[in-house]
């Protein structure tokens, strides 16, 4: 097969759907304009355990425009077929009976024709309670093991006699505060059932598992369900499964027989669809003198609900990013009075990341080693969990370009010695690392005899540039300019992808487009070959190409001819190929995505305040598809890593388990002000044993390694050590 000449791939790009979203045309989960629509209003529990004693409707139903109030009282049937979803445990039933086991959690739904009148009528309804204490806290309540087999218990050489006899040996404990996702847009459904089918417009990330979880819970066939998610006003992770306002807004449809429209006010997005759980993280750490790690203990746990055992993946970075000879890790949840926690940016490699890179850098200063240098080395030739050679791994080329580009050589070592007024400056670096994750993917192409291509995924968008990178790949295999490709996506009855989460939709997806695009463009060169009037006659099909809409042969463009000819004459009104991309089951690489990150900030030296002066990222990503978007997703990745660092952290009341701060005023996120110079580099290059497309992962890498920059910075400049997020201006103090 040829090469295909490469035009919009790797071009500097801007979104496709750019316009839509500008002109306010992009219709979002609660956007659609569905006849006959009514509204659904949640009533949220006011404890945090307990029974429920009595529903008290009559002031409700009384309302001008009320149609109805739904709760476990009204013993609605849902059959919560087994679907085993991705985090074990029974999933929350919703109306089913009398417990509460979380504040905030769903106990009643009022359904009215306005959403005013749907407000009002759930400010009436009154819910009476046999209140129990609830535990919330993670540090008072007793920790199990994790879920096999997310959390197994890891050891290689002897952790505990390394450490013994260790030259140098560190050991420290960690705290890492919830964090809740909040996306633009809040989370919200839209149900009609026509008979016994099911349509969902939906804000989800998983198009396919939520139509799969519906029909599980409804006890009807997965084709009888359909999801439309065209558009997603971000995520972060938190619309990953399909959470119980779903299954409400299609329960109060199917009771009221009209479509209803759900959708969750900022307030209730804190209580019922997942948060980043809070961590208790101890790490002992030892090495020689000259700064060679010999032994690493990594000692885990976080919270989770008590009827899901939440995991994930936390214990790589431990296992494979130095080449420590004695490890062992040990990983506890805490089953609370909580919902369930829900993967969000970066899901345990983050925290992971800040634990390991902020001790990597105290030891640093124990030594009295340059922090990059202490890192080099301890390189490992090949994944030192696995002895498998890694894919790509360029983590000193993205440190050796980071320090040229960031000014490293001009930073005084020591701790508090370089001032600005009354403002300390510190620089600080860490490394970023994460998982290259695959899924199968399988995509549709259809190509008009106008030269135009249709092609279709039921992928997701949560504004990371899908519909942008899917058309640039797919413009280059077809040779189709990119205003000729059409690229849709976000409906269930499309050819079935992945979830868009852990960076795996540009390689799964990517991968399958690039298949299905090179099959339907081989179609047409065969075509052209085999035909007798065609100017490719008897050519051989490896020497045809493609641009611009027209097929000849490599090196002599004179002699060929376009989609449209071709077409025509074979009285063809289209062309149209179905392709896929599956993973090999096992692999024989390490495979992994790296950063190199770099900070700089300025302590207030009376007031402890900290702000980011300057941030830079260099990336070993792989084949970067679209420059544009990949700038967006790191910049992006930052701004999240800064909320991390220094803002985020949700407040819980551990007497009746309410989230104080369950708002955007009290919940503390960055603002433009607190991100004034960020900047990021992609090395050139390629990773062929990672994806066919060349493609790492790079959504999630991006936000890894923010927060112990930060943090190491913060140190440097005011010679204090940190070890719980977000860092304070009480603990600098």
């Amino acid at each position: 097969m040829s090469r295909q000449p490469q035009a919009a791939v790797g071009a500097p790009l801007s979104r496709v759907d750019g316009r839509l979203k500008v002109t306010g045309q992009a219709k979002y989960a609660a956007d659609h304009d569905i006849d006959g629509v009514v509204h659904a209003v949640i009533i949220d529990s006011t404890i945090g355990r307990g029974r429920i004693t009595g529903i008290d409707t009559r002031a409700a139903d009384a309302q001008h425009g009320v149609i109805g109030v739904i709760s476990h009282l009204d013993k609605p049937t849902l059959a919560y077929r087994d679907n085993p979803g991705p985090i074990p445990g029974r999933r929350l039933r919703v109306f089913q009976d009398d417990a509460v086991r979380f504040f905030g959690q769903p106990v009643a739904v009022v359904v009215a024709t306005t959403l005013e009148s749907a407000q009002h009528a759930a400010g009436l309804v009154e819910v009476s309670y046999d209140v129990e204490q609830p535990s919330t806290d993670l540090t008072r309540s007793p920790a199990v093991d994790g879920p096999a087999p997310f959390a197994r218990p890891y050891a290689r050489g002897n952790a505990t006699d390394a450490l013994g006899a260790a030259d140098v040996r560190l050991e420290m404990t960690y705290r890492l505060s919830r964090n809740h996702h909040n996306p633009m847009e809040t989370q919200a459904t839209i149900a009609r059932w026509d008979g016994d089918k099911l349509t969902l417009w939906d804000k989800t990330q998983h198009v396919i598992g939520t139509r799969n979880e519906l029909a599980a819970v409804f006890g009807i066939p997965q084709e009888n369900v359909r999801v439309l998610s065209p558009f997603i006003g971000g995520a972060f992770g938190n619309a990953l499964r399909a959470w119980p306002h779903v299954t409400i807004a299609a329960l109060a449809a199917r009771e009221t027989d009209r479509p209803v429209k759900l959708a969750l006010t900022r307030r209730q997005m804190y209580f019922t669809v997942g948060y980043r759980p809070a961590y208790e993280y101890k790490l002992r750490l030892g090495s020689t003198r000259r700064g060679r790690l010999t032994a690493m203990t990594h000692e885990m746990k976080y919270e989770t609900s008590r009827y899901e055992q939440f995991w994930e993946a936390n214990q790589a970075l431990g296992q494979m990013l130095y080449a420590v000879p004695n490890v062992s890790q040990t990983v506890k949840i805490v089953p609370l009075d909580v919902s369930t926690p829900q993967w969000m940016r970066g899901p345990g490699y983050s925290g992971s990341a800040f634990v390991i890179e902020t001790a990597v850098d105290e030891l640093a200063h124990t030594l009295g080693i340059d922090p990059i240098e202490l890192r080099m080395r301890n390189e490992p030739g090949e994944d030192p969990s696995t002895q498998q050679p890694f894919s790509t791994r360029r983590l000193r080329e993205c440190f050796r370009v980071g320090a040229r580009e960031f000014g490293w050589h001009r930073r005084n070592p020591r701790p508090r010695s370089t001032q600005d007024g009354d403002w300390l400056i510190g620089t600080g670096v860490a490394t970023g690392c994460y998982d290259v994750f695959r899924g199968q993917a399988q995509a549709h192409v259809r190509l008009d005899a106008d030269g135009t291509a249709v092609l279709q995924s039921a992928t997701h968008d949560t504004g990371t540039g899908t519909y942008t990178s899917m058309t640039q790949v797919a413009a280059d295999a077809l040779g189709l300019a990119v205003h000729n490709v059409e690229f849709r996506l976000g409906d269930s009855a499309m050819p079935p992808a992945p979830a868009q989460g852990a960076s795996q939709t540009m390689l799964s997806v990517g991968s399958a487009v690039q298949d299905t695009c090179d099959k339907l463009r081989q179609q047409a060169i065969r075509l052209a070959v085999e035909d007798e009037r065609s100017p490719l006659h008897g050519v051989e099909a490896d020497d045809v190409v493609v641009r611009g809409g027209r097929l000849h042969i490599k090196g002599d463009a004179a002699r060929g001819e376009t989609y449209r000819q071709l077409l025509t004459r074979n009285n063809r009104t289209h062309l149209e190929a179905r392709g896929s991309y599956t993973p090999e089951a096992e692999s024989r690489f390490s495979m992994y995505g790296y950063a190199a990150m770099f900070a700089e900030v300025a302590v207030d030296a009376r007031l402890g305040l900290v702000r980011v002066r300057r941030m830079l990222g260099v990336y070993d990503a792989g084949r970067v598809i679209s420059p544009k978007l990949a700038e967006s997703q790191a910049i992006g990745g930052m701004v999240g890593g800064i909320g991390s660092a220094l803002l985020e952290h949700t407040v819980t009341d551990h007497r009746d388990g309410r989230i104080v701060n369950a708002n955007l005023a009290d919940y503390l996120v960055p603002v433009n002000a607190d991100v004034p110079d960020l900047k990021a580099v992609y090395l050139d290059g390629e990773d062929y044993k990672a994806a066919p497309i060349g493609v790492k992962s790079l959504g999630e890498l991006v936000q890894i390694g923010v927060a112990p920059a930060i943090a190491n910075a913060v140190f440097h400049a005011t010679g204090r050590r940190v070890r719980e997020l977000p860092i304070t201006a009480e603990a600098l103090l």
